[in-house]
């Protein structure tokens, strides 16, 4: 079976201060259950903020480095799931369940990409 890429694309400078619902982590805890259960989720994480971030950069054959945080950037990956799904409809189905689990005001997006195999 394919193995998937899902990324959680943030806006780091305007996360919600509210912080998470009440209900958020149970519907939460209750989908990653679900979707390990069913044998689907391979791993996921949230990832620290950029400004605990380095960049390095290849071109024109040096490498440079940036260290965080990255303001030019208007969107950054802050979290991933990597899932084992029969198609891309049933990864992109997982996902879709994922954010609709976040308050309907926040602002976060999904890009799913096959993992390349051999």
């Amino acid at each position: 079976m394919p193995r998937y890429l899902s990324m959680i694309r943030i806006d780091e400078q305007n996360l919600p201060t509210e912080g998470f619902p009440p209900e958020f982590e149970q519907r939460m805890g209750a989908l990653l259950e679900e979707i390990t259960k069913a044998g689907v989720m391979l791993d996921t994480a949230g990832l620290t903020p950029t400004s605990e971030g380095t960049r390095l950069t290849w071109s024109d054959g040096r490498i440079s480095v940036t260290d965080g945080p990255f303001t030019e950037a208007k969107e950054v990956v802050g979290g991933y799931a990597i899932i084992q799904a029969k198609d891309k409809a049933e990864a992109l189905e997982w996902t879709r369940r994922f954010l609709e689990i976040h308050p309907g005001h926040w602002t976060i997006t999904s890009e799913v990409r096959e993992i390349a195999e051999g």
